[in-house]
């Protein structure tokens, strides 16, 4: 019976790992463009689908690779599903704001908002762990939190979509490392938990001649339809190529898909950029450096 793949070797990265992490932030920054193709559609009506969609893919790759049996165990587990509900309930808000943010051409602020997220996973082991932090952490937030001022003050109020996208995602990620679940396992239960709110939704969109699947234009059909690929295939490529990983190279890697997210922006989506803007992403840019200089250097010790 097929199983995870097995660990890599202490404080070593696997080729495999590397390929399987990368493949997984490529495919992130390439989402943008899928997303805005459905742009013209309710961002509600995007997410049901994504959710819906989502649970057949998941349930036939952990058929494949037999990881079906750690799952039976949570579905009998009242506490697990109860953990489960949120942290689906936040990776569903995280999901509906990017997809929303993406629609009405605020990638910047989406790009923004995952380029923090490292940075506010610090924050929460601070706070609610009360894991002390070096100084090269602490200079890390005290740049980022300048980015975030300075980016509030270019655009006249909080750059809340990013900081919706981090909050939302910090909590989940704390929250999902508390679920004693595989993450194949752990992202199917998310979704098949969501899944009765979204088919409920699909439905009365359909039986209010209000939904796009199967009844407008047939791209959008196609689009809605390939969903649960756009969602499960990158996720579960990064779940498992994690652990064939050292943290310092994915604390690195994770910089990819918010560097494409914010070339796609200026580049692609001609998302306006002036020379203010541009000073609190170079902030944040710099409070990333300092972060992952300490990371690899907490590794080599």
């Amino acid at each position: 019976m097929a199983t995870d793949a097995p660990a890599a070797p202490k404080n070593e990265d696997s080729r495999k790992g590397f390929v399987l992490a990368a493949a997984a932030y490529l495919l992130w920054g390439a989402l943008p463009f899928y997303l805005k193709a459905l742009g013209h559609l309710s961002p509600f009506e995007v997410i049901s689908h994504r959710v819906f969609w989502s649970v057949p893919i998941a349930g036939v790759i952990l058929a494949a690779l037999g990881q079906l049996g750690e799952l039976k165990v949570a579905l009998r587990s009242p506490r697990m599903l109860g953990m489960a509900f949120i942290t689906a309930s936040l990776v569903s808000i995280n999901w509906g704001v990017y997809v929303w943010a993406i629609s009405i051409d605020r990638t910047l602020d989406a790009a923004l908002g995952y380029f923090i997220n490292p940075l506010f996973s610090i924050f929460l082991g601070a706070v609610l762990l009360k894991e002390k932090l070096a100084p090269a952490q602490i200079a890390a937030l005290g740049l980022a939190a300048i980015g975030v001022a300075i980016m509030t003050y270019a655009t006249g109020a909080l750059p809340w979509i990013g900081l919706i996208l981090t909050l939302s995602w910090g909590a989940y990620a704390f929250l999902r490392k508390a679920l004693p679940i595989g993450a194949n396992q752990g992202f199917f239960l998310e979704v098949a938990l969501l899944s009765p709110f979204a088919l409920g939704y699909i439905l009365w969109l359909t039986a209010t001649g209000q939904g796009h699947f199967m009844q407008g234009v047939p791209l959008d059909s196609v689009l809605l339809g390939s969903a649960g690929l756009a969602t499960a295939i990158p996720l579960m490529l990064y779940a498992n190529g994690a652990k064939l990983l050292r943290l310092s190279t994915i604390a690195i890697m994770q910089y990819i898909t918010p560097s494409l997210l914010f070339l796609v922006a200026v580049f692609a989506f001609n998302e306006p950029m002036n020379p203010l803007k541009l000073s609190a992403f170079i902030f944040i840019w710099a409070a990333l450096i300092v972060y992952s200089w300490s990371m690899m250097m907490r590794a080599k010790a």
